[in-house]
């Protein structure tokens, strides 16, 4: 019964730590960009996500981490002998990376609030992506555990990053063209 309740609760806290990953460097991407804007929205913007950053890290993100590791403690109390797994070391060493990503975020976002950030919102949109990128390799080590095909699970991760890659490649481009044009626009209104 136990198992059962770790397990559950397990879950919970990946959903909510993920939850707060995603939307935290989204949050950063948006504090960035808002550098962009004229004084006083500048201002204004940069503050906003700054507390933003702040509660999604302390009361979501870090909660739902914390959860996570501990139920995950637990199901390991209630069947210790899968440490013997290949597959689980795998994991744990995604996880430990998942780890390290959640503190970088509390580093870039000090950073943010003291205006020393030096990534741009392309490069941010990029980091941002490394969390789906884990959650999709621990998911497939949870699910198949030491039976996971792991030549096509390469192939996989390494067609779904390049995807990830290009579409914000694209995305950039998108946002530079619609810039150009409502640049264009706005100097064709003023000669008018």
């Amino acid at each position: 019964m136990a198992y059962s309740w770790f397990k559950a609760f397990h879950i919970v806290g990946i959903v909510v730590w993920f939850a707060g990953l995603f939307y935290l460097v989204r949050l950063f991407i948006y504090h960035v960009e808002a550098e962009q804007e004229p004084e006083p929205a500048r201002t204004i913007l940069k503050n906003q996500y700054q507390i933003m950053e702040k509660r999604l890290y302390s009361i979501i993100t870090t909660p739902g981490m914390l959860v996570t590791v501990a139920m995950a403690i637990g199901l390991l109390t209630t069947e210790p002998d899968v440490l013997k797994e290949g597959w689980l070391h795998v994991k744990l060493g995604f996880v430990v990376l998942l780890l390290g990503y959640h503190h970088y975020c509390k580093r870039l976002m000090k950073q943010l609030a003291q205006d020393t950030c030096k990534w741009n919102s392309q490069q941010l949109r990029a980091l941002n992506e490394a969390p789906t990128v884990m959650l999709v390799v621990i998911v497939l080590l949870a699910v198949f555990k030491n039976n996971l095909p792991t030549d096509i699970t390469a192939w996989g991760i390494v067609a779904m990053i390049i995807a990830m890659a290009a579409t914000i490649q694209l995305y950039a481009r998108k946002r530079r063209k619609d810039k150009e044009k409502l640049t264009t626009e706005m100097v064709q209104q003023q000669s008018s």
